[in-house]
């Protein structure tokens, strides 16, 4: 299985994470950017989450975001109040966001829900997402829920036992609005880890998968 790196050691790399709800980058790519952090590249994020402004998930957000992002060289974190379960009914509005954001951040890679995902706020942000960022590298998280839609990645990111143990404290630590729901726990995020490692042999057995729809290899 041949690697895709986008930068080595020492090299900057600019990534555009995007989030329709407070737990969703943390969720698709959270061990991923440990990982980025962890391998000496030197991240500038921008942090964006499209719902929650305003109420205790910006809270939650915030407060995770900046965990999570411990380490990176520069980060920008931004919490917007766009309706939770409505973001088809409120797409204009949206669109115009996303088009602001175009004009503020040129990311080399952006990190977003997965176009087959079911729901329906994730949906719009990936669709959103390639229609606004037409000329970058995109990939595709993806997020465990009873919906039952995971699918086959073709891109996978190997994870050390330690940057997996810490993403899921950080998941358990901070989203306390999430507890109460049936997939929203270590097991779930460690038993999805682990298949998606054993699927790319990966060194410690865990990893994080994406979907990468359209790539280029300089």
């Amino acid at each position: 299985m041949k690697a895709l790196q986008f930068a080595g050691p020492g090299e900057e790399l600019k990534i555009l994470c995007l989030g329709a709800h407070s737990d969703d980058i943390e969720i698709g790519a959270g061990g991923t950017l440990m990982t980025l952090i962890e391998r000496g590249i030197r991240l500038d994020v921008t942090w964006s989450v499209l719902s929650g402004g305003g109420g205790k998930r910006e809270q939650e957000a915030r407060s995770s975001a900046a965990d999570f992002l411990a380490g990176v060289a520069q980060s920008r974190i931004e919490v917007m109040a766009f309706r939770d379960g409505f973001f088809p009914e409120f797409g204009e509005i949206i669109k115009s966001w996303f088009e602001s954001l175009k004009e503020r951040t040129n990311p080399d890679l952006i990190l977003t829900h997965r176009r087959d995902d079911a729901h329906q706020d994730h949906q719009l942000v990936n669709r959103l997402t390639w229609n606004t960022f037409r000329a970058h590298s995109i990939l595709e998280y993806e997020i465990p829920k009873w919906d039952g839609d995971m699918a086959q990645p073709n891109l996978y990111v190997p994870v050390s036992m330690n940057c997996l143990q810490r993403k899921i404290e950080l998941l358990m630590k901070h989203f306390g609005t999430q507890r109460s729901k049936q997939w929203f726990d270590p097991e779930t995020f460690r038993g999805l880890a682990r298949l998606r490692g054993m699927e790319c042999r990966a060194p410690e057995s865990y990893a994080e998968a994406f979907f990468g729809r359209k790539l280029r290899l300089v």
